[in-house]
C-alpha cells in the first residue's frame, strides 16, 4: 500500500539554505578565539623514507614569541581508526615526504613557521617504494618492520614480515572448474593513480585544553564522535573529557573522515593550557598530509559461456594505501568483498592487498575504491561484449543480479532496481542509435558502465537521535551526521517532520556537538540517509507516542483515533478536533480535574543493523555477512573526440540510481550530477604525480586540474529509481559516493567504441588518446 507522505518524497528548499546563499556560515577559521590564540606550524620531512638520526629543537625554542616545540619524543604512541600504524610524531622514521617530524606553537602563524626553519633533523636515506608491484616483490625493504605489533581490529588480516598492511580473500564456488568451462575468457590490467579530495576548505582544527586538563576542539570533520574516541586514546584521557564541536564544514568527499592532523593540534595545546591553538594546512600541506584517493592496480579475468552468462570471475588488486593502511585498509576490505561489480557470478577469487608504499596516506575517498575497481571490470565487460558479439548494455542486463541471488562472499542480494537503471540509461543516451559529428575530424561516441556499492562501515555501526520541542512546538534534532554539503540537515529534518506532522519551518537540526548530539559513528560511506535516518525516524516516533500519550489521557480519546498534522493533533472521529502542539509540549494538559498530565516532550531513537557479522573465514571471505545491502546504478556518456588530437568534450551523460526513496528528490538529482562532475575530473584529468624520490610535482591548483564549469556537459540527465529498501526510513538507501562511480569506464568506454582505442590507465588524456590510436598494443577491435 502506499503511503500518503506529505513531506518525505517532495522537493523542498534545504534548510540551511540561507546561511549559505547569504555567505554567512560560519567555518572554522571564521570563529573568533581572542587575543589568547596561538598558531602552530608542522616541520614536514623532505625525504619519503628516511630513519630519524637526531633532531635539535634548541634554536627554534629561542625564537621570541615560540611557546612550545612539540617531537615523537614527547608523543611516541601510535594511533589509527581500524591499524594504529601511525604515529603523531614519527619518533626513528619518516615514511612519505610531508610527515610531520615537529610542531610549533607560537603567538604567530609566521614566528612558528619560521621557527621550524630552526629545527635541524639528521637524516638517513633508506630505499623508496612508489608502486604496489615494487611494495610486494621479493626483497623489498619493510616500510613497516613493526607491523606484527601493531593493535588492529580483529577483521583486519595484515600480514608481518611484507608490506601488506592487510589481505581480503575471496573463494566462492570453484574457480578453476568455472574458467574450464567458459566458452569465453577476456583479461584486463588496468592502474588508477592517487587523486586528491580538493576541497575548497583545508584541514583546520583549535584545541584548547582548559586548566582543569579537559579537551575542547573544533574541527572541519566528517567524524566528531570518532574523533573524540582516538583522541581519547591516543592522548590516554577519558571519553568525558574530550569535547569535539564540529561547526560548517568546507568539503569532505571522505577526507575530512577519521583523523589526521587534529591529533597534532591537541597536542600543541596540550603543551599550552588555557590558549586555543589553531593548526590549519596549507593547500601544498594538504595534498601531502590530509589523505589521498589509494592508487591500484587490478588485474580482471572474466569467463563467459556461449549465451554471455558470466561463470568465472578472478580479480587481483595490489591496493596503494601510501605510508599508512589505518584507514586505507578498510577500503580494501569493503572492495574484497565487492570487487565482482553488480552481477551474480557463480565462481569468485578475489585478492585484495593493502601494499604500503611511500606515496602520501590513503583513506576514504568518495566511492571508497569502488570507482577504482569497476574502472577495470566495466572496461572488460565491454572488451568480453565485442570478442562475443553481444551488445554492451544487453550483457550487462543479462548478468545483472537479481533479488536473492547470492552476492560474492554468499548472502543473498537486496531487493534492486538494476535492470530498470540499465534500461532508462540506455533510452536516455540513445543506446544503439549512431550520430555523427558535424565536423569532419571529429567523431561521436558513447560509452556505458554499471556499478553498486554497499556501505563500507563497522558490523557494529550505529546512530543515534534526540528530538526535544519547544513552546512554540518547534522542534530541534540533535544528530552528529555531518551536513558536507549533501543535504543531510534538511534530509534529517524531513524524516521528523513527516512522522511528527510538522511544517519544515518548525524544524531545526543541529550540527554535531560530541558534549550534547548522541552518538553517530562517521558521515561516509553514504549510510547516514538509511542508518541515522532510521534513528531520526525512531526518536520522532518516541515523541510522537508521547503526544498521543498525553492526549489520550487528558481527553479520554482512544489512540488509534489521533493523529498528527498541521502543527498540532487531530482526530478521525470528531473533525473539529485540533489542539497545536504549542498548547501542550512543554506545560502539559490540565484535565477536568485541574490536574495536570505530560510535559515536555521527548523522543530519542537509536538504530544499530542486528544481521552484520565482520568475522568471515580468513582464507574464502565466507561465513559472515560484512554488509548490510547494495545501492545499484548505471550510467552512460556521448562524447565527441577529435580523431587527430585525442580532444575529448563530453555532451551528455546520463546516469541512473536505486536509491530505495527519495526523501527529497531535487536533493538526490543534484547529487548525481555533482558526484558525475567529480567522477568527470578523476576520468579525464585528476592524477597526483611523483618523482622518483616521492615529492609531489603538482602540489597546487595551478598544476593539479580539476573540472571547471566550462567542462560540465550542458545535457545533463539524472535519473531516480526506487526499489524500497526494507529496513530503510521510507524505504530509502543512500546514493552519494555512487554518483561518481560509472564515470571513470564510460568515458573509457567510449573512446574505445569511437576510436578502437583501449585506454587501461586513467586519466583518459587527450594526449593518450592520440598517441595510443596507431599503437596496436592498445588496439580494440570493433
Amino acid at each position: 500500500m502506499k503511503e500518503n507522505l506529505k513531506v518525505v518524497g517532495h522537493d523542498a528548499v534545504r534548510l540551511d539554505i540561507v546561511e549559505k546563499v547569504l555567505g554567512a556560515a560560519e567555518y572554522t577559521d571564521d570563529i573568533a578565539f581572542g587575543p589568547n590564540l596561538l598558531h602552530m606550524a608542522i616541520l614536514g620531512s623532505p625525504y619519503a623514507h628516511a630513519e630519524i638520526l637526531s633532531i635539535d629543537t634548541s634554536e627554534a625554542k629561542k625564537l621570541p614569541g615560540v611557546k612550545a616545540v612539540i617531537t615523537g619524543e614527547d608523543y611516541p604512541e601510535k594511533f589509527g581508526l581500524y591499524l594504529k600504524d601511525k604515529s603523531i610524531f614519527p619518533v626513528d622514521r619518516v615514511r612519505q615526504v610531508g610527515e610531520q617530524v615537529a610542531g610549533v606553537v607560537a603567538t604567530s602563524y609566521e614566528i612558528a613557521r619560521n621557527a621550524t626553519k630552526l629545527i635541524k633533523v639528521e637524516y638517513k636515506e633508506l630505499p623508496v617504494i612508489l608502486d604496489p608491484y615494487d611494495s610486494i616483490a621479493e626483497g623489498a625493504i619493510l616500510i613497516h618492520p613493526d607491523l606484527g605489533n601493531y593493535v588492529i581490529e580483529p577483521w583486519l588480516e595484515a600480514q608481518p614480515g611484507t608490506n601488506i598492511g592487510h589481505l581480503r580473500r575471496i573463494r566462492k564456488g570453484d574457480i578453476d572448474k568455472g574458467f574450464a568451462e567458459a566458452e569465453t575468457i577476456v583479461e584486463g590490467e588496468y592502474h588508477i593513480p592517487h587523486v586528491a579530495h580538493t576541497c575548497i576548505e583545508t584541514h583546520i582544527s583549535v584545541s584548547k585544553f582548559s586548566l582543569d586538563g579537559r579537551l575542547t576542539m573544533w574541527n572541519s570533520t566528517q567524524s566528531p564522535h570518532t574523533q573524540r574516541n582516538i583522541m581519547a586514546v591516543a592522548l590516554g584521557m577519558n571519553h568525558k573529557d574530550v569535547r569535539v564541536i564540529a561547526p560548517p564544514i568546507g568539503g569532505g568527499f571522505g577526507g575530512k573522515a577519521g583523523i589526521s592532523m587534529e591529533v597534532m593540534a591537541a597536542a600543541g595545546a596540550k603543551s599550552c593550557p588555557g590558549h586555543p591553538v589553531k593548526l590549519r594546512w596549507t593547500r601544498e600541506e594538504e595534498f601531502y598530509n590530509s589523505s589521498q584517493r589509494t592508487g591500484l592496480r587490478n588485474k580482471v579475468k572474466i569467463g563467459f559461456k556461449k549465451n554471455g552468462k558470466i561463470i568465472a570471475f578472478k580479480h587481483e588488486m595490489f591496493w596503494d594505501v601510501g605510508a599508512s593502511a589505518e584507514y586505507g585498509s578498510n577500503v580494501v576490505n569493503a572492495t574484497g568483498f565487492s570487487a565482482t561489480g553488480p552481477y551474480y557470478i557463480p565462481n569468485v577469487y578475489i585478492d585484495s592487498k593493502a601494499c604500503y608504499t611511500n606515496n602520501p596516506t590513503c583513506s576514504a575517498y568518495r566511492g571508497f575504491g569502488y570507482s577504482e575497481f569497476s574502472f577495470g571490470i566495466e572496461s572488460t565487460m565491454d572488451k568480453a561484449a565485442k570478442i562475443m558479439g553481444i551488445d554492451a548494455v544487453e550483457l550487462r542486463r543479462i548478468n545483472a543480479i537479481k533479488e536473492g541471488e547470492g552476492v560474492a562472499y554468499d548472502v543473498p542480494m537486496n531487493p534492486n532496481g538494476l535492470i530498470e537503471c540499465i534500461d532508462k540509461v540506455a533510452e536516455e543516451i540513445g543506446w544503439g542509435i549512431e550520430e555523427k559529428s558535424d565536423d569532419p575530424n571529429k567523431i561521436i561516441a558513447k560509452g556505458f558502465a554499471s556499478v553498486w556499492k554497499a556501505p563500507a562501515m563497522p558490523a557494529n555501526e550505529s546512530s543515534s537521535a534526540f528530538i526535544k520541542f519547544s513552546e512554540d512546538g518547534s522542534i530541534n534534532v540533535m544528530v552528529s551526521g555531518m551536513e558536507l554539503g549533501q543535504g543531510l540537515l534538511t534530509v534529517m529534518g524531513k524524516i521528523a517532520a513527516e512522522v511528527l506532522g510538522l511544517t519544515l519551518d518548525k524544524v531545526r537540526v543541529e550540527l554535531p556537538d560530541t558534549d550534547r548530539n548522541p552518538y553517530e559513528w562517521q558521515t561516509v560511506a553514504s549510510h547516514v540517509t538509511w542508518s541515522c535516518g532510521n534513528a531520526v525516524k525512531r526518536a520522532a516516533i518516541d515523541a510522537k507516542d508521547k503526544i498521543l500519550d498525553t492526549v489520550q489521557r487528558a481527553h479520554f480519546i482512544d489512540k488509534s483515533q489521533l493523529y498528527l498534522e498541521d502543527n498540532g493533533v487531530k482526530c478521525t472521529t470528531q473533525d473539529s478536533f485540533y489542539i497545536p502542539f504549542s498548547d501542550f509540549v512543554i506545560t502539559g494538559i490540565q484535565t477536568e480535574h485541574n490536574t495536570w498530565v505530560g510535559g515536555p516532550i521527548l523522543g530519542s531513537g537509536m538504530f544499530m543493523p542486528e544481521y552484520t557479522n565482520a568475522m568471515v573465514d580468513p582464507k574464502t571471505g565466507l561465513g559472515g555477512h560484512p554488509m548490510v545491502h547494495y545501492t545499484v546504478g548505471a550510467g552512460a556518456v556521448k562524447v565527441e573526440i577529435d580523431k587527430e588530437t585525442g580532444r575529448m568534450k563530453v555532451l551528455k551523460m546520463a546516469e541512473a540510481f536505486d536509491l530505495g526513496k527519495a526523501i527529497n528528490p531535487d536533493l538526490s538529482k543534484d547529487q548525481i550530477n555533482g558526484g558525475f562532475v567529480q567522477g568527470l575530473g578523476t576520468a579525464m584529468w585528476e592524477q597526483c604525480i611523483f618523482d622518483e624520490k616521492g615529492k609531489m610535482l603538482n602540489d597546487g591548483f595551478t598544476d593539479y586540474k580539476i573540472p571547471t564549469i566550462v567542462d560540465v556537459p550542458r545535457d545533463m540527465n539524472p535519473i531516480l529509481v526506487e526499489v524500497p529498501q526494507p529496513d530503510g526510513p521510507y524505504g530509502a538507501r543512500g546514493h552519494s559516493e555512487h554518483t561518481m562511480i560509472p564515470v571513470m569506464p564510460a568515458i573509457a568506454n567510449a573512446v574505445a567504441n569511437g576510436l578502437s582505442v583501449r585506454i587501461v590507465d586513467v586519466p583518459v588524456t587527450a594526449e593518450k588518446i592520440a598517441m595510443r590510436m596507431n599503437d596496436p598494443k592498445y588496439k580494440e577491435e570493433m
